[in-house]
């Protein structure tokens, strides 16, 4: 019996032992399971951010080509329609070639007038022969287009632009590339983001500069899809506003409190907490009620404020937000159905019935990781039997 309860003794001792080895263990997978999942979400924003091959390839190729192009045919069709204010006009800002193509694309092949829809597209240095080139190649049947180079808008300057002095000064890029950055979390990726230091994300604060003869004017981000003609936005009353937008809240989501910090006191004094966020990507702009108001100073005068980052940290919805509060015109949700790149679970029959639907998120339909239920809505206004497209092998 002693034998035994010695024995018993000295189990028990054991079982702690055990307990802790197995607590210890426990602890270190957690750790590990948490370490994997911020390098997947690494991955993932690096995935996000990074250009596939083939549309480099493609980029490349027609670069090469618009250069080698005579001047007397570089040059578009129809530029009388650019200023014609009866026209249905369309502002896109992109350095994606195979991206702006299907906005274009699915735009004129929903429209019911082709010919008198006109296409303002600008892009930066790196990317506008290759924009060129490319519509100069597959020309929007009756529509009109014509490609801009951004950094040639001599009149945006850091003088009159602040967002440009900002982006062009030593402590912003530390801001965005410092190397005491931890590479690991993928909050910490977004300041690396490019578009943050582009200016073609910020140049929807200057419309009617860029367009001073137009009076309205439809902003297409360069991630959506037109499924229907979208002249019927043009009719729209937008009862005085300078802005018609589809809402993105629904109860406590995508308020302002989740863009804006209401500890700072200009914020908490000029905008409710509660009041609903709205969704860039699809936007109709009055331009006449524009420049009466003066949205471009409004603009500027938050920019200014926050130099330090102090009202906002990132993007181009922030200081949308707070420029036009008080002046947008909600849209009938049809028009504009979001979340393509990162909702799963999107009714289909919502997209179905979507005027526009919207690829906003990391997975966007040209990269591998785009949700495979929503690429094809994509991909069947792509091109694929253009040699360029073949050439750079983007249908595999």
């Amino acid at each position: 019996m002693g034998q035994l309860l010695s024995k018993a003794k000295e189990q028990l001792y054991d079982c702690k032992l055990v307990t802790g080895k197995l607590r210890a263990m426990l602890q270190s997978a957690d750790e590990q399971v948490r370490s994997l999942k911020k390098q997947s979400m690494f991955l993932s924003q690096i995935a996000a951010k990074t250009i596939p091959n083939g549309i480099h390839c493609l980029s490349m190729r027609l670069t090469i080509d618009y250069y080698l192009l005579p001047l007397e045919k570089r040059v578009f069709p129809r530029r009388e329609n650019l200023e014609n204010p009866d026209l249905y006009h369309y502002a896109l800002f992109s350095d994606n070639v195979l991206a702006a193509s299907v906005v274009v694309n699915s735009t004129i092949k929903n429209a019911k007038e082709p010919e008198k829809h006109v296409f303002h597209l600008v892009s930066d240095k790196l990317n506008f022969g290759a924009m060129n080139m490319w519509f100069l190649l597959n020309p929007p049947g009756k529509a009109t287009i014509h490609v801009e180079n951004v950094d040639e808008f001599k009149w945006l300057n850091s003088s009159y632009c602040p967002v440009l002095r900002q982006l062009e000064s030593a402590a912003m890029k530390e801001y965005y590339f410092k190397s005491d950055h931890q590479t690991t979390g993928s909050s910490n990726l977004k300041y690396r983001n490019p578009k943050y230091l582009s200016m073609l994300n910020h140049l929807r604060f200057y419309l009617p500069q860029v367009y001073p003869k137009l009076n309205k004017i439809l902003f297409l981000d360069d991630d959506i899809v037109v499924q229907k003609d979208l002249t019927g936005l043009w009719k729209v009353d937008l009862n005085g506003k300078v802005n018609g937008a589809v809402e993105t809240c629904g109860e406590s989501f995508h308020r302002f409190d989740k863009y804006l910090n209401f500890s700072n006191p200009h914020i908490a004094r000029n905008f409710d907490p509660n009041a609903c966020g709205w969704a860039y990507g699809m936007n109709m702009f009055d331009l006449d009620v524009w420049k009466k108001k003066d949205i471009t100073g409004i603009y500027h005068k938050w920019q200014n404020m926050n130099e330090d980052r102090v009202l906002w940290k990132l993007g181009t919805l922030p200081p949308g937000l707070m420029t036009f509060y008080g002046l947008t015109h909600p849209l009938d949700k049809s028009w504009h159905v979001l979340g393509l790149g990162y909702n799963p679970s999107i009714d289909k029959k919502d997209i179905e019935k979507a005027a526009v639907i919207h690829y906003n998120g990391n997975m966007k339909p040209w990269l591998e990781l785009a949700m495979t239920k929503y690429r094809s809505y994509w991909v069947k206004y792509i091109k694929f039997d253009h040699p360029y497209v073949r050439g750079c092998k983007l249908g595999e």
